[in-house]
């Protein structure tokens, strides 16, 4: 199953406009998006359904903020994802 990108913006809609697809790993595809609020490029990293189903969110969640730069993360409508400088999540989508 893939993320559909009309429901992840609709789902983000309050928050961020993701524009497309960047790349996508095991666990997790990367978009490149406009933080509404502080008006700057930013990647969102969003947790593909498969490996949501059996992880627990807390893991993806709380994933490194100190070294990979995430500037939020959290929940919304059942899309578990996180909002990170755009270099270092691009990067690392390569390796999910």
């Amino acid at each position: 199953m893939t993320t559909s990108l009309a429901a992840l913006t609709a789902a983000l809609a309050d928050r961020y406009c993701p524009e497309r697809q960047l790349g996508q790993g095991g666990m997790a595809t990367v978009y490149p998006a406009e933080d509404l609020k502080h008006h700057r490029k930013l990647a969102v990293k969003v947790l593909r359904p498969e490996p949501a189903a059996t992880l627990r969110p807390e893991r993806f969640l709380g994933e490194h903020p100190h070294v990979l730069g995430v500037f939020d993360s959290g929940e919304a409508d059942g899309f578990l994802s996180m909002a990170r400088r755009p270099e270092t999540a691009s990067s690392e989508a390569a390796s999910s």
